[in-house]
């Protein structure tokens, strides 16, 4: 990624957006796949989907990576409460729930 300082153009910084978002979903596909497998072994190890404590343990990691960086935690919180609670419908799919509650 480019410093943003270094963009002399709107055609330039926008390219770079457009990069970055492809790289975000690309992560975001990654992060999909690790839900997939979380949801292959739970069952094994006697876990439910969702699991409060770890909810609020993710959410809190990113808020606080967020503060770090200079980003709005009340942002990022909400992006990764949507994020969290769409994985744990994907999770209670495959578990045999489909609910999604």
């Amino acid at each position: 990624m480019k410093e943003p300082s270094t963009i002399a153009t709107m055609a330039e910084l926008r390219a770079e957006i457009d990069a970055l978002d492809a790289r975000l979903v690309a992560l975001l596909a990654d992060r999909a796949r690790l839900i997939d497998r979380a949801a292959e072994l739970k069952p094994g190890e006697g876990m439910p989907a969702r699991i409060a404590a770890r909810v609020e343990e993710v959410v809190g990691n990113a808020t606080t990576a967020a503060t770090a960086q200079g980003l709005d935690p009340a942002l990022v919180e909400g992006i990764w409460r949507a994020l969290v609670n769409w994985s744990i419908a994907r999770e209670e799919r495959v578990l045999g729930r489909g609910d999604g509650a």
